[in-house]
Order: structure tokens, then C-alpha cells, then sequence
């Protein structure tokens, strides 16, 4: 296999690798200022993520449990995160480059975490990758020139005198619950991932995009491995791989030669 393009011009708005692992306790302050100072050269930046509040029915009524900040810290341009949650570490960046870089990311997140509270196994992998296809359009059927039509020909249908679809979302789930890759699309407008978020992001103007949205994933059957870097490291480039071969069958060629290709 030859190495693969980078384009100057992608339209990647975030990437995201969760690695799950059994819960754990929750971070203490002497843990959390370990973690900060494992990671200091690259997320000097201490920003707690928001806790979740949960809601859970029962016959005596309703309780509300709120989960506490997760640990996170941020690179100074605000563009790359790591968090750290009871049951996960994340990193996110709106500034991908390539599956290499963000793997050394990834790794100094783990090592930091065994170095610090070690986690007992890895649960599941995923990586994500959050697309906003933008292409001069003047209608939804339009979008078949950039996508593959396989995604885009429900354009074509009319429903009676109400006329063509103006818009859908759809999913499709690849592969089977051990490994695979969960493609979520559609024809949107505004933005897939919030320009205001805690990270910094290129704008470009609102408009009609095409999302391409895909979580390619592994989870182990059987047995938890150990939360060991030479596994972790061979399913990040095997899932990261998955995505980039599916994310290539769904554009065209006119989108690779026009837009992907094309200098900012």
C-alpha cells in the first residue's frame, strides 16, 4: 500500500479517540496535579470538562445523578484536549493532521495515566472523525456531485406534489460489534461541530455541508486486555485505517480535484 494523501484542503472539523477501560475511582487532586505534570509540554492547560446529569425512572419516581468535572487538559491554542473520565481518556482535535500525530497524542495520554492511577484494562477504542463537506450546491440534488450517489439518491425522489426530499440524515453500521465502523450522514446547514465549543476551531461561513460523520471502532471479545501500548497503538491504526478507506469511497473525484486538493 503507498502512503496516503494529504490534502491541503479537508473538511475535518474534529477528531476524537476514546479509549474506554473499566471505572475507575475518581482522581484525586495530588492525581490530577500528577497528570498535569506528565502532560505539561503539550496540555499545559487545565480546564475541568463539564460533569452530565443523569436521570433515571423508577417506581419510587425520578432521581437526577450528576457526575463530577473530568480532568482535562488543553494545548495553549485551544485547538487539542485530553480528558480524563471515571471510565475513559479522550483526545480531541480540531487540528488533525495526520493518524501519526494524533497516535503520539493518544500515547502520551496513556502513559500518563499508567505512570499516575493506572487503568486495569482497555474495554473499547474508538476514533472518530466529524467531516463538514462544503461544495458550491444550489439545490440537495447537487450534492451527488461531491458524494458518492450510493448516500445522496433519495434527491431524486418526489413525494407527490409536496416535490423532491430537501433534506435527509442517515446511518449505516459496517463490520459487526467487535470491529467496525458506524457512518452517520446527511445534508445539514449551520455547523456539525460548534465553532463557541471549549475548542478553537477554523469558521467557515454557515451554509448548507454535507456531514460525514464516522466512528470506526474495536472492542475486545472475551477477555479485558491489559491496558498495554502495543495494543492499544496496533487497533488505533487499524480503526483509524477502516475510516480513511470508507471516508475515500464516499467522495468524488470532482471533490478530491476541486476542493480537497485546492490551496486555502
Amino acid at each position: 500500500m503507498g502512503p496516503r494523501e494529504i490534502y491541503p484542503n479537508p473538511p475535518l472539523a474534529l477528531a476524537v479517540v476514546e479509549l474506554r477501560h473499566p471505572i475507575t475511582a475518581a482522581l484525586s487532586e495530588a492525581e490530577q496535579a500528577a497528570l498535569k505534570g506528565c502532560l505539561a509540554e503539550v496540555f499545559p492547560l487545565s480546564r475541568p470538562a463539564p460533569g452530565a446529569v443523569s436521570m433515571t425512572v423508577t417506581p419510587a419516581g425520578v432521581t437526577n445523578e450528576q457526575t463530577p468535572p473530568s480532568p482535562r487538559y488543553m494545548t495553549r491554542d485551544n485547538t487539542a484536549s485530553v480528558t480524563f473520565r471515571l471510565d475513559a481518556i479522550a483526545v480531541e482535535t480540531t487540528r488533525y493532521v495526520r493518524r501519526s500525530t494524533l497516535r503520539e497524542l493518544l500515547r502520551l495520554a496513556v502513559d500518563a495515566r499508567q505512570k499516575v492511577a493506572a487503568a486495569d484494562g482497555v474495554t473499547r477504542l474508538g476514533v472518530r472523525y466529524v467531516n463538514e463537506v462544503r461544495a458550491g450546491i444550489e439545490g440537495p440534488a447537487d450534492w451527488a456531485q461531491w458524494i458518492n450517489p450510493d448516500l445522496t439518491n433519495i434527491a431524486s425522489l418526489e413525494a407527490g406534489t409536496t416535490g423532491l426530499a430537501r433534506s435527509w440524515q442517515g446511518m449505516a453500521v459496517f463490520g459487526d460489534q467487535q470491529e467496525g465502523v458506524v457512518l452517520r450522514h446527511g445534508n445539514l446547514n449551520g455547523y456539525a461541530v460548534n465553532p463557541s465549543g471549549d475548542l478553537r476551531r477554523p469558521t467557515p461561513p454557515p451554509g448548507p455541508f454535507y456531514l460525514i460523520d464516522l466512528d470506526s471502532y474495536w472492542t475486545p471479545e472475551g477477555e479485558t486486555p491489559t491496558f498495554d501500548w502495543d495494543i492499544i497503538e496496533s487497533r488505533y491504526d487499524a480503526a483509524a485505517l477502516n475510516a480513511h478507506a470508507l471516508f475515500e469511497q464516499l467522495i468524488t473525484d470532482k471533490y478530491r480535484r476541486e476542493v480537497l486538493r485546492r490551496d486555502q
